[in-house]
């Protein structure tokens, strides 16, 4: 597997965790529907929560959040309404960044964005 997926996956661990020791329930990790991804799928205080995962091994060219694009978050707005429609959810939904950040010595800061942004707006 190249480094940036064994970055990616450590960093998706890092973020659930995170999720996980904050009271979130994790219902999907990496859940797919069709062209659409969306790396962690929670639950807490009545809220659905679509998070997306960044993680990089440097902030030279911008922090890891930066590149959750246009066009990534109107895939998970794409996948949010099918899992919404699947699930039958009709309470709040939200979209999170969860930004890793590691240094060269392989420690980390986690950056957890709630409601980063509403797709569309």
């Amino acid at each position: 597997m190249a480094t940036h997926n064994d970055t990616g996956t450590k960093g998706e661990a890092i973020a659930k965790k995170h999720l996980e020791d904050n009271g979130y329930q994790i219902l999907e990790v990496n859940w797919r529907c069709r062209r659409a991804e969306v790396d962690l799928i929670a639950f807490k205080d009545s809220t659905l929560i679509f998070a997306e995962v960044k993680t990089r091994t440097g902030n030279s060219y911008g922090e890891p959040e930066d590149f959750v694009t246009y066009a990534k978050q109107g895939l998970m707005e794409f996948a949010a309404e099918e899992y919404i429609y699947k699930t039958g959810h009709s309470d709040d939904i939200r979209f999170d960044i969860i930004s890793i950040l590691f240094d060269k010595f392989e420690n980390y800061k986690v950056n957890h964005i709630e409601d980063a942004f509403w797709p569309g707006s």
